[in-house]
């Protein structure tokens, strides 16, 4: 459609030589104007619907594959490993998701139509000039060529600066999310300088590729400008003065022609430098879609029965767990068995496998061996079924920016009495004032309370830990796990935590708990001790502290609350 366009909009200006043409072969009253005018007006409302209907079918196109870009990006990156998560940069993220994506929604699809349109269009423009002179087939190919090894050298210096210039954006962003996020801290040691210092180097490595980025495009366009003008004036001379019979009209026309076709030369290499730019951009997100993702589950995939789980019971036989396919070992063939509603306590050592375990109890980092929650295989379930139905409160919890119903509650299932006596449960506050309102130490908040999310929260880390607890209260799993959940609250509020744990949860929830504090466990059922990823004691606490030379029992006595913990037992 293109090319019947670009010959359209040739037609149009040859019949335009053609019409002035016939005033000087017939007397001026001879010359139908009325029918030469439909005729032109005929070939510009075509070439109008042309290339509207082309455009048209081209945009819709262009976003319905953009839409599935964006659709299979935003898919890699949620169902990458926590592994890749953790290696790759956030600002880097971002830049694919905001500047890149824009690029290939907006300028690379329009970048391509560009560059097929004037490709199309140099075509068109110089076969009319051969019908003409055909002598110029030589010069014109030549032209070309030398303007294609022009272009191939100009984006050979190009490519390399555009390159330069998006790579050192990201850590610009990066460095001042951090500086946003940590603004406390480089304020108290007043890090200030260091900081804008980091920032001013960056921002220059950023901008300092643009003075040779502008020198290439005046090398560019220097050269091109020059070979245009020398096939112009040489084709223009051999029209004029050569003996080749052309009229005036088909002089005119050949002209018109050259002049379209050299200047569209430095055109089209500019277009294709920046559709090669933006086609980076493409390859950029195309680098996010082949990333290590999660592993689904396998063929025979288990749809659980609807009232599954009706338990908290979970058995592990020989699990192993790694970080990534081809790392070490972090977790070595644990086997262990929890009752449904018992309270599993896990302790140990800094690098121990604690995290790990709860990790691999989610399929968060590559396993092996068999993990049975309520009777079915984990391996065999849906991830999204699995993570549905367990709770994770993690040390450092995230919370959403919305109200604070919407973070214990983002999909409105319960009413707003349920939500408070989770509040009440998990310890947020001590005394409960009129209607919503809801009383820590040092602020008020009420359902309707504005909370900020990320780095900025307006709450404390011990405030986000008791109501990432409300909220796994909140979901009624039947197998609940706190890695370290209390870690940031006092000892009294942890105690009331834990007080109210016991009384809230069902007798079918199995809570395991990653505990920092022994006190926080010394009550539990059992408690499991692990080391270099091993499980070495598993048992009662009061059976575990009764064995000579037991590593818990060794943790208990290191520890400066010892008597208290040992009278939690007795």
């Amino acid at each position: 459609m293109m090319l019947l366009n670009a010959l359209n909009y040739s037609l149009q200006s040859w019949f335009l030589g053609y019409w002035s043409s016939q005033y000087d072969s017939q007397p001026a009253s001879s010359v139908s104007v009325s029918w030469f005018l439909s005729v032109y007006a005929g070939l510009l409302l075509s070439s109008m619907s042309i290339y509207s209907f082309a455009f048209t079918l081209w945009t819709f196109g262009s976003i319905r594959a953009s839409q599935i870009i964006h659709r299979s990006f935003i898919n890699s990156i949620m169902t990458s490993t926590f592994r890749w998560l953790d290696t790759t940069p956030t600002s880097r993220i971002i830049i694919r998701a905001t500047a890149d994506i824009r690029s290939i929604d907006d300028s690379l699809a329009f970048g391509i139509w560009r560059l097929i349109e004037a490709s199309v269009t140099m075509f068109v423009n110089l076969g009319s000039i051969m019908i003409f002179a055909p002598l110029f087939l030589l010069p014109g190919v030549t032209i070309a060529m030398l303007a294609v090894s022009f272009g191939q050298m100009y984006l050979s210096a190009q490519l390399p600066l555009r390159r330069l210039m998006s790579i050192n954006k990201a850590p610009i962003l990066g460095n001042f999310a951090a500086a946003v996020a940590g603004l406390v801290s480089i304020r108290a040691f007043g890090a200030e300088d260091m900081f804008l210092k980091e920032s001013r180097m960056r921002i220059d490595a950023w901008l300092r590729p643009g003075l040779p980025s502008f020198n290439v495009n005046r090398w560019i366009g220097i050269r091109v400008d020059a070979l245009a003008g020398i096939f112009t004036a040489a084709l223009g001379a051999y029209l004029v003065y050569g003996d080749n019979g052309t009229s005036a009209a088909n002089t005119g026309f050949s002209m018109t022609m050259a002049v379209g076709f050299t200047s569209l030369t430095l055109i089209w290499i500019r277009i294709y430098n920046a559709t090669e730019l933006e086609a980076n951009s493409l390859e950029r997100v195309r680098h996010y879609l082949v990333i290590e993702h999660e592993d689904e589950a396998h063929s025979e995939c288990v749809v659980p029965p609807a009232y599954w789980p009706a338990s908290g019971a979970l058995q592990v036989k020989g699990l192993c767990a790694r970080y990534s396919k081809d790392g070490p070992e972090v977790l070595h063939d644990l086997t262990f068995f929890v009752r449904s509603g018992e309270h599993i306590g896990i302790v140990g050592r800094t690098g121990s496998g604690k995290s790990s375990l709860t990790l691999a109890l989610l399929r968060a980092i590559p396993t092996s061996g068999q993990v049975l929650y309520d009777g079915i295989s984990t391996e065999k379930l849906n991830l999204d079924v699995l993570r549905s139905n367990i709770t994770i409160s993690p040390q450092v919890p995230e919370l959403l920016s919305g109200t604070l119903r919407s973070n214990l509650d983002p999909f409105s299932e319960h009413d707003d009495s349920r939500l408070n006596d989770a509040l009440r449960s998990a310890g947020l506050f001590a005394l409960q004032s009129q209607g919503n309102q809801l009383h820590t130490q040092d602020t008020k908040l009420g359902l309707d309370s504005e909370i900020r999310g990320g780095g900025s929260s307006n709450l404390s880390v011990g405030q986000r830990q008791i109501i990432a607890l409300a909220r796994a209260i909140v979901r009624e799993n039947k197998l609940i796990i706190f890695d370290e959940a209390t870690s940031s609250i006092d000892h009294e509020t942890d105690s009331k935590i834990q007080d109210t744990l016991r009384h809230e949860l069902g007798d079918d929830v199995t809570l395991i708990t990653v505990a920092h504090r022994l006190g926080t466990v010394m009550d539990y059922d059992r408690i499991m001790v692990l080391d270099e990823g091993r499980i070495i004691e598993f048992d009662s606490p009061k059976r575990l502290l009764e064995k000579e030379g037991g590593v818990f029992r060794g943790l208990v006595d290191e520890s400066a609350d010892r008597a208290k913990l040992y009278a939690m037992v007795n």
